[in-house]
């Protein structure tokens, strides 16, 4: 099994910048992608960025993209959102996940962490 603990959040202003670290451990030789996803309150769960675990395929929901970066370091088997030009709508609890089976990065994850609120002021 794979398991998943995320740190980074905190409280930013907006127009400021935040990385979350999701630090991964367990069977990683099993896992296909590994993900970021977030909620508000009210709403449902909503993808914001994944990545290929061994190859350098990520992908990026609309609203993040150009501003959120994806990365992985593989010798700390940690994977970062880089968070930039934040924006108050931006304000979610952000969990990693991460999946075993392809191919598509968007949908399919089945092992969760606990979640990093991530709050932006106006």
């Amino acid at each position: 099994q794979v398991q998943l603990v995320e740190s980074g959040g905190g409280l930013v202003q907006a127009g400021g910048s935040l990385r979350l670290s999701c630090s991964v451990s367990g069977r990683t030789d099993n896992i296909f992608a590994t993900g970021w996803f977030r909620q508000a309150p009210g709403k449902e769960r909503e993808f914001v960025s994944a990545t290929r675990w061994s190859a350098a395929v990520t992908r990026y929901e609309e609203s993040v993209s150009g501003r959120f970066r994806i990365s992985r370091d593989s010798a700390k088997n940690t994977v970062y959102l880089q968070m930039n030009s934040l924006k108050p709508e931006d304000t979610a609890v952000y969990y990693c996940a991460s999946k075993t089976r392809g191919p598509l990065l968007v949908t399919g994850y089945d092992t969760w962490g606990q979640g990093t609120q991530v709050t932006v002021s106006s």
